[in-house]
């Protein structure tokens, strides 16, 4: 196995990879499925390059299929030197609403399932994947705990979570991570979850660190596929991409001067913003894999973190981050507003 450097996640002792790898994308959304046994070398391949830390879903692919290709793959890996992180409370995304529970019998029966389907005796992350309003989050909280106690887990996550619900969290147990989608061009977590994080020791998981393959040339250098998540995704369609395009040809101009590519400089961008900052990108292609890896290498200075930030204006980003209204109910911007702690 490569070397790559190892950080720490949180204050409770999840030490990882410094950048990780997100499997959604093996079963779906962004691309094409890709065959189980091309599925599984990916993974294999990515941890013979240092990356330890792999992150799925119970609702990623058709029935359940992520976590039952990444429990394939974890079959031919040792298990004490990868961290696996899963998660659960989305139940399924119907046309007009997103369908989540965050009821302790949902999550404890959540847990088992994927157990099972991951072939692993314990999850090292387990995170609930959207906020249920309607259950109190100390509810879910106490739950997870249980599962902490019992070994079934080691540390519990949040995706998607705002500011008072991660507090209330963080008080029945202690959070170690929280997911959201964070790049150059959506970077609405700065203003409150990111000084947040940093007062009560918990690390960040950015989702999409590179614009979901936009710094990395997405319909500008390929396509994008009508039939993908991309394909109606708002900064991806009509006069919004054709603007957009502008901040792409700033990046490649400023990852021409550093010598690494666009999207190398996208990520190296986010691995600078905090120690405790873990990217989890996704790609189905070893080329695209290696390139991620290389984002590691390069080096940037404060000056250089600010040319890069100055040339990505959030005001100047045309499109929302989140797709569509059934997105925007599960996004904490909108979801999330929390029910008062003495609530049923």
């Amino acid at each position: 196995m490569a070397e790559m450097p190892r950080v720490k996640l949180g204050c409770q002792g999840l030490e990882v990879s410094k950048l990780g790898y997100g499997c959604m994308g093996l079963v779906g959304g962004y691309n094409a499925a890709v065959p189980e046994e091309d599925a599984i070398s990916i993974i294999k391949y990515a941890f013979s390059k240092g990356i330890t830390f792999y992150d799925t879903s119970d609702v990623y692919g058709a029935d359940h299929a992520n976590e039952i290709v990444v429990g394939k793959a974890l079959k031919q890996l040792p298990r004490e030197k990868v961290q696996l992180a899963t998660k659960f409370g989305v139940v399924r995304i119907e046309p007009t609403q997103a369908i989540v529970n965050g009821t302790p019998e949902y999550v404890r029966s959540c847990c088992e399932g994927s157990l099972k389907r991951l072939g692993v005796d314990y999850i090292d992350l387990y995170y609930i994947h959207r906020i249920d309003t309607s259950t109190p989050i100390e509810e879910t909280m106490g739950e997870l705990k249980k599962l902490v106690q019992e070994g079934k887990i080691k540390y519990i996550g949040l995706s998607e979570a705002s500011p008072d619900t991660i507090r209330r969290a963080h008080a029945v147990h202690p959070v170690t991570a929280v997911q959201l989608e964070y790049s150059l061009w959506s970077r609405d977590i700065e203003e409150e979850i990111v000084p947040l994080t940093r007062e009560l020791g918990i690390g960040i998981v950015p989702y999409s660190p590179i614009g979901r393959g936009f710094f990395a040339g997405k319909g500008i250098k390929d396509t994008v596929g009508a039939d993908t998540f991309l394909g109606t995704h708002p900064r991806f369609m009509g006069d919004a991409f054709e603007k957009n395009k502008v901040i792409y040809l700033r990046i490649e101009a400023l990852a021409q001067k550093h010598g690494c590519t666009p999207a190398q400089l996208a990520l190296a961008w986010v691995l600078y913003q905090r120690e405790d900052v873990v990217p989890i990108p996704g790609t189905t292609k070893i080329k695209n894999l290696d390139d991620n890896i290389g984002s590691v290498s390069v080096k940037l200075t404060k000056e250089d973190i600010k040319e890069i930030t100055d040339a990505v204006p959030i005001d100047e980003v045309a499109g929302e981050r989140v797709r569509g209204e059934v997105m925007a109910k599960i996004s904490w911007k909108f979801a999330n507003t929390p029910l008062p702690k003495d609530c049923k």
